[in-house]
């Protein structure tokens, strides 16, 4: 099936790489309008290459109340009111329970809850009644990884959000779901480890536990977004949607 964006804008954050970038190419590829964001301007410059369709990229750090001002701003110039918001920039680290240090704790929970949290506040005003909230969970949230509880935690909270906004927001039946990705090859991912080899084994180990196999592409991602950026998805509410080749479920 088709999912059918046409004349929809859609806000992505963390849209410069990774997950990010495959749900936005998504999205512009089915016809919306696309915003990313993205910290590194050179990373973002060629996101907007790559995602096409008029895409436009907004320079900015999603745990900074300015960049998130000035992004609705831009949008509010070019293209509001808001049909899609994908509230995707995150990040985490391994450190184990008694490594865990006070700035890795704030600087993720910073990232993956404060800023989803205020990413979505401050898109209040400019979106659409009706529309779509997708937030970027993890499959870490119900399955433990070693050395990776902080990160679980954040994205526990996530799909808590999901949860609560859905009765805020029930009066202008806008509706709020979780993407819960499973491993996927990105940047980020890639980036938990020191070298080729290490991700080499990394990667194994990671696929031997998946029931498909083998890790998800960025793409796959995106395809799930669609849905429930679009009409399709017009009954699905509160949900978390696991797209992880079967692994949170064993």
């Amino acid at each position: 099936m088709t999912y059918d964006l046409k004349n929809k804008v859609a806000v992505v954050t963390g849209g410069n790489s990774g997950i990010g970038l495959g749900i936005a190419q998504e999205l512009a590829e089915r016809g919306a309008k696309v915003f990313v964001t993205g910290r590194r301007q050179e990373e973002l410059d060629a996101a907007v290459k790559a995602i096409g369709h008029g895409a436009v990229g907004v320079q900015g750090d999603v745990t900074s109340f300015a960049d998130l001002d000035r992004l609705y701003d831009v949008v509010q110039q070019h293209g509001a009111p808001i049909d899609v918001l994908v509230a995707n920039a995150g990040g985490g680290a391994f450190q184990p329970l008694g490594a865990i240090t006070e700035e890795e704790f704030d600087r993720i929970f910073g990232l993956n809850v404060k800023a989803t949290l205020f990413t979505v506040q401050k898109a209040l005003p400019l979106l659409r009644d009706g529309a779509s909230i997708i937030l970027t969970g993890s499959t870490s949230a119900i399955k433990a990884l070693p050395a990776f509880s902080v990160y679980g935690a954040t994205k526990a909270a996530i799909r808590n959000f999901a949860r609560h906004w859905i009765l805020d927001l029930k009066d202008r039946k806008i509706r709020v779901n979780v993407i819960a990705p499973g491993a996927t090859t990105t940047p980020g991912l890639k980036g938990l480890t020191a070298s080729e080899e290490e991700w080499h084994g990394f990667e194994s180990g990671l696929a031997a536990g998946i029931p498909l196999g083998r890790l998800a592409d960025p793409r796959e991602i995106g395809k799930v977004a669609a849905f429930l950026a679009s009409d399709a998805s017009s009954y699905v509410n509160g949900a978390e949607l696991f797209v992880d080749g079967g692994f949170a479920q064993i």
